[in-house]
């Protein structure tokens, strides 16, 4: 199932207020998520947006390293993520949900890594999340 970003075709980038609206009852584990980010010494302030037509998208750094993207839908979001072949053998290796580890398996590898999206609603949602973030940052 497709879960279109929220702000396709908004030109600029989406106010705070627009993001909670958008996001509705996923904005909880949005908030999480950014807090354990920048706990890790993140930074999660960098908005982008390649076109009106893919909307916009969060990008959490380590210094000028993008580790994930987070794209806002509604009642949702979506992380993405892209993995170095070090970080795709690492997530096989890991306790991750077996058909996360298949996902990843099959997932299309791209110049920048192997792609790899996870849908949130809920805060249950997010330990796969943590534990790729986690993978990216060591490898």
């Amino acid at each position: 199932m497709d879960f279109p970003n929220a702000f396709v075709g908004k030109k600029s980038q989406p106010t705070t207020h627009e993001i909670k609206a958008a996001l509705g009852p996923a904005a909880v584990p949005w908030d999480e998520l950014i807090a354990w980010l920048t706990g890790l010494g993140l930074h999660c302030n960098e908005w982008q947006s390649i076109s009106p037509k893919y909307g916009w998208s969060l990008r959490p750094k380590l210094k000028e390293r993008t580790i994930l993207y987070m794209g806002p839908c509604e009642s949702c979001f979506r992380v993405s993520f892209a993995l170095s072949d070090k970080a795709v053998a690492a997530a096989r290796a890991s306790n991750l949900p077996k058909d996360l580890i298949s996902e990843i398996a099959g997932a299309r590898r791209y110049a920048e890594g192997t792609g790899v999206r996870i849908i949130v609603k809920k805060s249950g949602d997010l330990a796969p999340v943590r534990k790729l973030a986690e993978i990216k940052l060591s490898s």
